[in-house]
């Protein structure tokens, strides 16, 4: 029962965390856009903007329609989203269903991935590294941003698990970065010299170098091939059915993440196979 235990806890404490990550996904951002324009103005000799302090614990979590401070019993992961029928309790305002989305997608990855690699330093790596897709998904989403703030600590955390060879030998891990990194660098420039426009942002660049520390350089070929797919089909749709313009960016953050999760679960069977066919 060992198995069913720990997973049952894993998919318990990911819908928890899941939840976290919904003010991660919400708040981060309006962090570094303060910062940002706390700089331009100490630059310029400017004071700094008075506004209400902004952190990831502060203020309470509540209603942006009514400013209703939510209360821990309307803060239970996907059950209160569920006895709310989806709508504020003060102002009936309709919840977004992301939040219920972003809990159930972490209490579900978590859940699989303990079940897959244990209660183990490789089940607990596998849990922030899963965690760390999500909100940089999301977040990505959002304002097509990718903040340093988490793909680079998940770097290094990848490159410390794998000192003793938690998902690849620590030599596949520090080449995985480095082309990671370098990769879509070389693209970036090179569409720059072609084109004059930029393609990707360097949150790109150091996400795949970050999926590179963690699973080393050969899930490399498989992340990009998978996101790339990915991408053009969901690019081309949106341009097709959801008349988005052609000169609108698209995220590409998120596909990214998406084929990093697939190839943590299923990366050295889909490319021993895919090995076979030649």
């Amino acid at each position: 029962m060992e198995p069913v235990a720990y997973t049952t806890l894993a998919a318990v404490l990911g819908l928890m965390v899941g939840s976290f990550l919904n003010v991660v996904i919400h708040r981060l951002p309006k962090m570094m856009e303060r910062g940002w324009m706390a700089e331009c103005a100490e630059l310029r000799g400017e004071p700094p903007l008075q506004a209400e302090k902004l952190t990831l614990a502060t203020p309470r979590s509540r209603c942006p329609h009514c400013g209703h401070g939510i209360t821990a019993v309307e803060n239970i992961p996907l059950l209160s989203f569920l006895l709310l029928r989806g709508r504020c309790r003060a102002c009936q305002a309709r919840i977004s269903p992301r939040y219920p989305l972003v809990e159930a997608l972490s209490g579900l990855l978590s859940g699989y991935a303990v079940w897959r690699f244990g209660a183990s330093w490789a089940g607990v790596g596998a849990l922030l590294f899963i965690w760390g897709m999500i909100a940089l998904t999301f977040i990505d989403f959002d304002t097509q941003l990718l903040p340093d703030s988490i793909t680079l600590p998940l770097l290094w955390v990848g490159l410390l698990l794998n000192l003793g060879g938690t998902f690849t030998d620590l030599k596949s891990a520090v080449i995985g970065a480095a082309a990671g990194y370098l990769s879509l660098w070389a693209v970036y420039w090179a569409f720059k010299l072609a084109t004059g426009k930029e393609g990707m942002g360097y949150g790109d660049f150091k996400l795949l170098a970050t999926v590179g520390a963690w699973l080393g350089w050969q899930m490399l070929p498989l992340t990009i091939l998978a996101s790339s797919m990915v991408g053009a089909v969901v690019g081309i749709a949106l341009i097709v059915f959801a008349r988005h313009g052609r000169n609108i960016p698209i995220p590409f953050g998120p596909y990214l993440a998406a084929a990093a999760v697939i190839a943590l679960f299923w990366g050295k069977p889909l490319t021993q196979q895919y090995l076979g066919l030649f």
